[in-house]
């Protein structure tokens, strides 16, 4: 067995591992690279390997930056099944074509206004596309074993993190390796703790918050003294975030903010993504994921006003009066935020709300680093808005919740690859494994490939 890893390295973005077999090649996630130049530019390179050589893909999860490749995949000759949970599937179905159509407005955009360096711009794939590689989907269920390819069997056990994430063990009837995904919380609000790591002989574990320990007050205290600031100085909050995860988490949030009286009831709050409001709709169908009784489910979906319409969006714009809107993408690299973006940067009496992690080369992480001025639509945005970050309402295990995790394993895996995060996030997570721990581990080289 080997596995070879081809994204997730030095970046918490583009995760896919190569695993082979005598007789078998899987790819575990097929994420997009996200954030610098360099690391999208990948996207476009092509991959060190024939596609159609590949028995199937296993999807820890429905998050771009491990499924947001999967149409290129198919475009260029994979045939085989695209292993994952119900409810990744679901959410897949909705980010996968939306992922299309983003590249192809942006491209259409690109082309139109000439900012672009490409003559013409393409996008990387298609709406279309994506439809295409979702039939190639089969669904499994949690805590049994299946095959998923000849000699190659796989459990998905759940991750929390977002509705349908899964920690995924593959064997060979000689050997284990386990795959963590993206850990979740065992204490989230709305999400189910991770499942136990079970005995492995080898693991492949993220370490987005390697480096770090979320902070322990109450993150809604923070947030609720942001937006009533913010009111009180007639001001807008813009809160870019992920509309599967992310979003919903943060209506729940406006929810218990309005009801304990945090944030006043009156102030208008709306959710300008119409993918997020279709992933919302999927948690009253996913209810052992989360842990959110139907009544929480009701409140969460009623907290926002959904904003349907590309007018209607243009609208929330032309108003500068209190309100908080709640838009996609989450780290402000696409989506309907970047005209929010454009609209209330420029004013002192707005807040632009970051509510997670923000990947290097990306404008959230400019923002938050004290960026004066943005690049949004081949034009440079002034930024004199405050700019907050309320860390802690992540959805990743942070230092101290990963290390819990791996702990409670009674053996030591072989081998443990700190992989999904950054330069200093991993190699942090690596020194703290090896010196509470004693385990043998490695922060691999993007393409290196190790023999297990």
């Amino acid at each position: 067995m080997r596995i070879q890893f081809l994204g997730g390295t030095g970046t918490v973005t583009g995760s896919k591992y190569l695993l082979t077999t005598e007789h078998a090649r899987i790819l575990v996630d097929c994420g997009l690279f996200q954030g610098y130049k360099q690391l999208r530019l990948r996207n476009w390179a092509g991959l060190p390997f024939d596609p159609a050589g590949l028995d199937a893909v296993v999807l820890t999860h429905a998050h771009l930056d491990h499924s947001g490749y999967l149409p290129l995949l198919v475009k260029t000759g994979f045939r085989g099944k695209i292993l994952c949970s119900e409810a990744t599937y679901d959410l897949c179905k909705i980010l996968l074509p939306d992922s299309g159509h983003l590249q192809e407005e942006d491209a259409a955009a690109a082309n139109r206004h000439g900012y672009s360096q490409h003559r013409p711009a393409m996008p990387l794939y298609t709406e279309e596309d994506a439809r295409v590689a979702l039939r190639q989907f089969v669904t499994v269920g949690f805590d049994r074993r299946i095959e998923v390819a000849p000699g190659l069997g796989a459990v998905f056990s759940r991750a929390g993190h977002i509705l349908g994430a899964a920690i995924v063990a593959l064997d060979d009837g000689h050997r284990r390796i386990t795959f963590s995904g993206d850990l979740g919380r065992a204490n989230d609000p709305v999400m189910v703790a991770p499942a136990p790591l079970a005995p492995t002989d080898y693991l492949v574990v993220e370490s987005t918050y390697g480096n770090r320990v979320h902070d322990p007050a109450d993150p809604l205290l923070a947030m609720a003294s942001v937006i009533r600031d913010t009111a009180a100085r007639g001001g807008v909050v813009v809160i870019p975030a992920f509309a599967v995860g992310r979003a919903q988490g943060l209506m729940y949030a406006m929810h218990q903010m309005k009801a304990s009286g945090a944030i006043p009831a009156y102030l208008p709050v709306f959710l300008d993504s119409p993918m997020a409001r279709d992933a919302t709709a999927i948690y009253g169908r996913h209810r052992a994921d989360h842990r959110l009784d139907p009544a929480a489910c009701q409140a969460m979906c009623h907290a926002a006003t959904i904003i349907n319409t590309v007018e209607e969006s243009k609208q929330l714009d032309a108003r500068n009066t209190p309100k908080v809107i709640i838009s996609a993408s989450g780290m402000a690299t696409g989506g309907r935020v970047l005209h929010h973006l454009k609209a209330f940067a420029g004013d002192p009496r707005n807040t632009i709300l970051f509510a997670g992690f923000q990947a290097g080369g990306t404008r959230g992480a400019a923002l938050i680093d004290g960026a004066d001025e943005i690049r949004i639509h081949g034009q440079q945005v002034r930024v004199r808005a405050q700019v907050a970050h309320v860390d802690n309402l992540s959805a990743h295990a942070d230092s101290n919740e990963l290390m819990g995790w791996m702990s409670a394993l009674g053996r030591a895996p072989r081998r443990t690859f700190i992989t999904h995060g950054e330069p200093a996030a991993s190699e942090a997570l690596r020194a703290r494994i090896k010196h509470e721990l004693g385990w043998d581990c490695l922060v691999p080289e993007h393409l290196q490939t190790v023999a297990l």
